[in-house]
């Protein structure tokens, strides 16, 4: 089975896109999508987060849930709202936020690739989520909600998508957040057949957003394949935007804790010296280089410098800042030794950025609260080629895809 193909996608008809794109369903809790869906009955919200449309009092997880979810999907394909090509297509895909500008391809990446890890994870993922997502696939019969993938240096893959978009766009819209989102169908049988080869050349993807996605599709696929189908199943492929790994933008993912211990503003500061040279800073830090760190407490930014005999670990994993921050820090000084479970810990990602770290601590809600610098994305694909895991937290990817510009029948 090739590593991508083209399918035949489910996707807003022409005029219709600001209609129906929506952000991703992980992004926004039911209150949140019931309140940004308001006034837009074919946001792609009312299939990605159904429950809005059912009772507040709905378990987000019952059989009525997913029911809706078919129920409003089929609903905007019989409204002409969104409806399926007639040939399998590849898709070029940009999205657009401020500056910055990212180009990739909408593919069916293959299953089995993801289960033999050529398309390479580096997260842990939790069996009820996967679950979530396993019933909505099976509901709905497509996978709504792609998967970000990075791939490595590929100068004719990136070349083929530039002229590609080029073009006149077959869909071209801009989301309340502000971030453009333009498609652009790919059908002509020699550069499908090019792009195809292209992937099937590069040595692995990695998985950047999405690992429960892509585990949900793999059990989906394994169970049809037994109950008898074969590889041209069209479940045995998953839904994916697969961008160069130099055009990804990751955000800092940063730390904050709700107490000191029993420490004193000022004896904690002084405990970190043993690891760290410590200095005040009249503004506020946001890292620029590895193994240094923002720390905001009792109303004062302070700049954290690792000392250089701690800062560059041979191993992938324990030389990320979230490793040496857990290693150096949150461990030893604040006895946070699982950032999967332990309460006293939050995480703050995006473009929230270090004001949102200020006002959670001079509300007293936290102690204390850590900028991070972002995760290199060259440091992610380290980490998955050595078969290994990042710690919780580490990336916060932006901009971010869209649900509902393109979806991946199963049926």
């Amino acid at each position: 089975m090739s590593l991508i193909a083209p399918f035949r996608a489910l996707r807003p008809a022409p005029g219709r896109a600001a209609d129906v794109i929506a952000p991703p369903y992980d992004v926004l809790s039911s209150e949140e999508a019931r309140v940004r869906a308001q006034g837009r009955p074919w946001s792609f919200l009312h299939v990605s987060k159904p429950e809005i449309d059912l009772p507040a009092e709905t378990d987000p997880h019952a059989d009525e849930v997913y029911a809706k979810a078919r129920e409003n999907l089929d609903r905007m394909v019989a409204s002409g709202v969104i409806a399926r090509d007639a040939e399998p297509s590849l898709y070029a895909y940009r999205l657009t936020a401020g500056g910055h500008a990212q180009l990739g391809l909408v593919a069916g990446a293959s299953v089995a690739a993801y289960d033999t890890d050529r398309i390479r994870k580096h997260e842990l993922t939790r069996p009820d989520k996967e679950d979530d997502r396993v019933r909505q696939i099976e509901a709905v019969q497509a996978q709504t909600g792609p998967v970000l993938l990075a791939y490595p240096p590929a100068a004719r893959v990136d070349a083929m998508l530039a002229a590609v978009a080029s073009g006149t766009p077959d869909a071209d819209a801009v989301a309340d957040d502000g971030v453009r989102h333009t498609l652009w169908r790919i059908a002509d049988a020699s550069a499908i057949a090019e792009l195809t080869a292209a992937f099937e050349a590069l040595p692995s993807l990695y998985i950047a957003d999405g690992h429960h996605r892509s585990a949900a599709a793999s059990r989906v696929a394994a169970a049809r394949r037994t109950a008898g189908c074969g590889p041209d199943d069209p479940a045995q492929r998953f839904l994916v935007v697969a961008f160069p790994h130099h055009s990804l933008r990751i955000l800092p993912y940063n730390r904050l804790v709700t107490d000191l211990r029993d420490r004193t503003p000022a004896e904690f500061l002084a405990a970190l010296g043993v690891a760290f040279d410590v200095t005040p800073s009249a503004s506020a830090v946001e890292p620029a280089v590895p193994a240094t760190f923002g720390l905001y407490v009792d109303g004062r930014w302070y700049r954290l410098a690792l000392k250089p005999a701690l800062a560059s670990p041979a191993d992938p994993v324990e030389r990320l800042d979230v490793s040496l921050l857990s290693a150096h820090l949150l461990e030893p000084l604040l006895d946070i030794r699982d950032a999967r479970r332990d309460q006293r810990i939050d995480f703050s990602g995006g473009a929230r950025g270090v004001a949102e770290l200020e006002r959670r601590v001079d509300s007293g809600e936290m102690a204390c609260a850590f900028s991070m610098h972002p995760t290199p994305l060259d440091a992610l694909m380290r980490v998955a080629d050595a078969g290994r895991i990042m710690p919780p937290k580490s990336t916060w990817f932006e901009p971010k895809l869209a649900d509902g510009l393109v979806s991946l029948p199963i049926d």
